[in-house]
């Protein structure tokens, strides 16, 4: 289950993987940093990663949607619990209490030369966008989270979004005002950096969006200017601005988080009445988005290929450090530890030439 051959993978539908490009974020960090992650059976290391792109070099006998030479993302969870939504391939709905994903929990990543996955988990990827597509998996994340949004608003007749606020502008931040866009959302992207020479400031402005300092312009406040917001997005990992989100939506408006928050931060004055009151009468709804499925992978690649053809190159700015080989792993984690230092945005194993 961990490391298998390719003819050990069921129903000879067993790839073997060329790893090309290796993301590394927060996760990674935590898990280096011994903060959670949990090991294969049988095994006393994890291999880290769960950010991939790679390539095909061999295929099963019976695999007929991919063949040598294509390019590839893996998904990251894989549906081996007993909970029904891993029956049913909604493995990242699980309600065990044990999960298996890639680089992560039970299972190694790809943070290695190659890797040996069932094609059921390989979502292939235009050339065309090979470049940028180690973006895919954290986008994915995203692209769940506005579909959820979707699902839960169905609930109305009619819904006709037209403004959003991001919440955060890291990787993550940049990657959900991109899929906004794509959506045709007027968007305002909020940060704690002032705007003067930073680039995921211009990043934001870059794609049409707007770009405000929260230390010059609270959540709140920006309702003010801006009007309130059909869709928030929180992408920040700092939970107490979330009470600022929610005060901070449209009526039937919708409230999507993103953060994992493993602190143990705790606010005070909270308006709990008012937020309560603005919830029930205002129809408003709040929903979280944790990993993925391979649909919303799919709905990535598409938003990858029609943000490469709206704004050539944008993407690929996001990409600010590419280490080159596996071996200078620390030189990634000094850059993960002190992101603000390096000015990094997405940092990145470079593992084999494209």
């Amino acid at each position: 289950m961990n490391q298998p051959k390719i003819d050990e993978i069921k129903d000879g539908r067993g790839v073997l993987v060329e790893v090309l490009r290796v993301g590394a974020c927060g996760t990674d960090r935590e898990i280096n940093n011994a903060e959670y992650g949990v090991a294969p059976e049988g095994y006393e290391f994890l291999v880290l990663g769960h950010e991939n792109f790679g390539r095909v070099v061999e295929t099963g006998e019976n695999v007929r949607d991919l063949q040598k030479g294509d390019f590839v993302v893996a998904t990251v969870r894989r549906p081996f619990g007993h909970s029904i939504y891993d029956t049913i391939g909604q493995q990242d709905f699980t309600t065990d209490a044990e999960y298996w994903e890639r680089g992560i929990s039970r299972l190694h990543g790809f943070m290695a030369e190659f890797y040996v996955e069932s094609a059921d988990f390989l979502v292939k990827i235009p050339a065309k966008i090979a470049e940028i597509a180690v973006l895919l998996e954290p986008l994915s994340i995203i692209e769940k989270g506005l579909k959820q949004a979707e699902d839960v608003q169905k609930r109305l007749d009619i819904w006709q979004p037209k403004t959003a606020a991001v919440l955060g502008t890291g990787n993550v931040g940049l990657l959900t005002i991109m899929a906004l866009r794509m959506r045709g959302y007027e968007v305002h992207g909020f940060g704690k950096q002032t705007r003067a020479g930073y680039l995921n400031a211009e990043l934001c402005e870059a794609i049409g969006a707007t770009y405000d300092s929260t230390e010059e312009l609270s959540i709140i406040d920006s309702a003010k200017k801006y009007g309130e917001y059909d869709l928030i997005f929180e992408c920040t990992g700092f939970s107490p601005i979330i009470f600022d989100a929610m005060q901070s939506l449209n009526e039937n408006g919708i409230l999507i988080l993103s953060s994992v928050t493993g602190g143990e931060r705790k606010t005070d004055a909270v308006p709990s009445d008012k937020i309560n009151q603005q919830f029930v009468l205002g129809n408003r709804a709040m929903v979280g988005t944790v990993n993925a499925n391979r649909e919303h992978f799919e709905m990535g690649v598409k938003d990858l290929a029609l943000c490469e053809a709206m704004y050539s190159g944008w993407l690929a700015r996001m990409m600010t450090h590419k280490i080159e080989g596996l071996e200078n792993f620390a030189e990634v984690f000094d850059i993960l530890e002190n992101s603000s230092k390096y000015n990094a945005i997405k940092t990145y194993f470079e593992v084999n030439k494209i």
